[in-house]
Parts: C-alpha cells; structure tokens; sequence
C-alpha cells in the first residue's frame, strides 16, 4: 500500500467533525431507501457570464465547443468531444498550438474515459465505442441501452451505465456478464481500489455496487443537484454538487460523506492531482477554476485562476500538474500551469 495514504487514515474522524462545523448540516449518511426516494431533474449545465478577464495561462484554439475533455496519459494528449459529440479532437500537449486531430465517431457519445494504454471508452447510445488515440481506430461493442457512463475494471472487465438505470458489466471477452438494476440513470461511475460506485443525477445519490454479486449496496444522498465526480489515490470519491454549491468528499471502503464545503460559486467538473493533492474544480458561474487541498480535513483553497468562457470540462497532466480546460463555448482549450 502507498504510505502516502496513512494520513488520509489517521484524519478522517477530525474531516468528519470539521466539516460539521464548516458548514450547516452535515449528511445523515441516508440509507439506500431514503437515498434513492428522491427525484429531480437534473441540471444540463450551469451558464457563465461574458468573461471580462484574461483567462490564466495559455489557451488553444478549436474548431468547437469541447466538452468531457480527459487526460491520455501514454499519448499525453487531451481528448475531448466536439460540439455535437460525433467527433472526438484529440490535442497535443506537447505542440499545444497545433489544431487538434479531429477522429470521427460512429455515434453521439455521453463522455469520454481513460482506460489506459492509450484507449480511450465512449459510452453511445446501444453501444460503447473504443477508440485507439495513437492510431485513431474505433471499435464498437454492442449494448443495449443508452448509455451515458463507463469505467475499466480489473481483469479486463468494463462497466457501463445506461439511462434507465442498469449497469452492465461486460467481461475481458466483451460479454455482458452481469446486469444490475435500481437506479433511475446511471450518469458516471467511479472505480477505485474498494470498489464500483455509481453517481445517479436524478436521485442526487452516489451508490456502492457489487459488481461480482450483481447487486446494489450503501446508497448515500449527493447534496441537493450532483454534477460530476471524480477519484484520487486515498480511494475518495470526489462529486461536485452543483444546486447545491458544494464539493463533497466519500470514502469509498465504507462509503461515507466525510468532508463537505461550499465553492462559493456552482461548481461543475471535478479532477485531481495526485503529487500535490490539490482537488480542481471548475466553476462556470464566474468562469473560474478553484484548488483546494484536503488533508487536514478542512478544506484550505490553494490557487485560484481565471478560466475561459463556459469551463464544463477539466482534467490534470499528472506528470507536470498543467490544469486542462475545455471552454463549452468555443473560447479553446486553456492551459493552466498549476503545481507549485
């Protein structure tokens, strides 16, 4: 195990305790039932003002809005989906002038994950796409539903959420082995070392799923209007409230709430930089990015910058720390030099 993990261990009743007081009204840590009785509509986005300030850092251009930009690491590239989804713009960071490759895609995709190695997965609707960023090859697997999430698991294994409510599970020889209902939609998953988790938008809960047994576990509430989410390297979970103006942090072993605090604008995506611990957040409110640092159990803000117009998207170069942005609005991509 990291030793690096040994103070997340040690704090965690003082990150419980501190964000009690922080805020008003910590979690009640809602059972599965009370958790999944609610339903709202979720927001799309949260609009953002004309910018009136320079974003920070540099910004490249595209030929569109980008949007559910993710981090390649093998290629360092940033690879986002265009204004109409059919397209994915792959960016590279290491000519980050140059125009971005555009790889068509057989469908409208729901988001873009990482899975390593260079592939990256695209949930569509009745199938979920692979795409090799180095060769630009797209392969497809058929699954019934219309999918909106997806996230690697161990063995070769995927699982894919779709918007009735049903995780599938898809096997290292792209079977469907297992599928689990209960949710209204299944709109991003987060696998870390304790397990599957799954954010459902219109319950505003984040539910622990067996995905051996095939079977839903803990359902807790995610504030009053979840967003995104992300992980970090402790196994949190990390989901942006965006009605409710928050950032909420799980432990994903035990699945409980254990830190909470205000953005101070709505905030929308979420990522993390695992060397200098900082979460980053974007908020298109006021066309800002937010860091903060959450170790202590009380949530210290570490950098503030400026972002371009509509920043529904972001994602962090793990090697360099470099904030990533993608402006919904057609402003670019923003390059944001952050690590200390």
């Amino acid at each position: 195990m990291n030793d690096r993990r040994t103070p997340w261990r040690t704090v965690v009743a003082v990150a419980s305790a501190s964000a009690c007081l922080l805020v008003s009204g910590c979690s009640d840590n809602s059972s599965p039932e009370d958790a999944n009785s609610v339903n709202v509509e979720p927001l799309s986005s949260v609009s953002s003002p004309e910018t009136s300030t320079p974003p920070s850092g540099s910004v490249a251009p595209s030929p569109s809005g980008l949007h559910s930009i993710t981090f390649e690491a093998s290629t360092r590239s940033v690879v986002a989906l265009d204004d109409a989804s059919t397209s994915a713009l792959v960016f590279d960071t290491d000519a980050f002038e140059t125009a971005p490759r555009s790889v068509p895609l057989p469908a409208a995709a729901a988001d873009i994950v990482s899975a390593g190695d260079g592939t990256l997965l695209l949930p569509m609707d009745g199938q979920l796409a692979l795409l090799d960023v180095r060769s630009s090859e797209v392969r497809t697997l058929p699954v019934d539903g219309t999918l909106l999430s997806a996230a690697p698991l161990d063995g070769g294994r995927i699982a894919v959420g779709d918007s009735s409510g049903t995780i599938h599970i898809l096997d290292a020889d792209a079977n469907e082995s297992q599928r689990i209902d209960g949710l209204s939609s299944v709109d991003a998953l987060a696998e870390t070392e304790h397990g599957l988790a799954a954010l459902d938008r219109h319950q505003t809960s984040l539910t622990k799923i067996d995905a051996d047994g095939g079977s839903l576990g803990v359902a807790l509430r995610a504030g009053t209007g979840a967003a995104r989410l992300d992980t970090d390297e402790y196994g949190r979970i990390l989901v942006t409230d965006a009605a409710g103006g928050e950032l909420l942090v799980y432990s994903s072993d035990d699945l409980l709430l254990r830190q909470r605090f205000p953005v101070g604008a709505q905030p929308w995506a979420v990522t993390y930089d695992d060397k200098s611990d900082i979460v980053w957040v974007s908020t298109p409110g006021d066309n800002g990015v937010v860091g903060y640092t959450l170790d202590t159990g009380i949530p210290v803000e570490a950098a503030r910058f400026t972002s371009v117009k509509q920043p529904d998207s972001i994602a962090v170069d793990p090697g360099t720390g470099d904030v990533y942005v993608g402006s919904a609005a057609g402003d670019g991509l923003q390059r944001i030099p952050a690590r200390p």
